[in-house]
């Protein structure tokens, strides 16, 4: 059986990115903080950010609920929150599946 292939660190992919495009580490390492700054930053002012060929991250709202306490059977409520959700691109969805 062959072993699990892992993800790709940061550290790796910054090379990558220095290798592919002739950067110094320093300034592919920049890029992606920028870029993960810039997704953070226009997700929280706008409500989304796309990211062209892989998707969009997209703020939503999910209302008050009640649930159940797995433990104690006991039923609970939910406060309402905001959560991020990635959307896949229709040319990513079709790249992997």
């Amino acid at each position: 059986m062959a072993p699990a292939k892992k993800a790709m660190t940061k550290a790796q992919i910054v090379s990558h990115l220095a290798e592919k495009f002739e950067l110094p580490k320093k300034t592919a390492s920049a890029l992606i903080e920028e870029i993960a700054e810039l997704a953070v930053s226009q997700t929280k002012k706008v409500g989304e950010f796309t990211v062209p060929g892989i998707g969009k991250l997209v703020k939503t709202k999910r209302q008050a609920r009640t649930g159940r306490n797995p433990a104690t059977g006991e039923t609970i409520q939910i406060p309402a929150k905001t959560v991020i959700k990635m959307r896949l691109s229709k040319s990513c969805k079709d790249a992997l599946a």
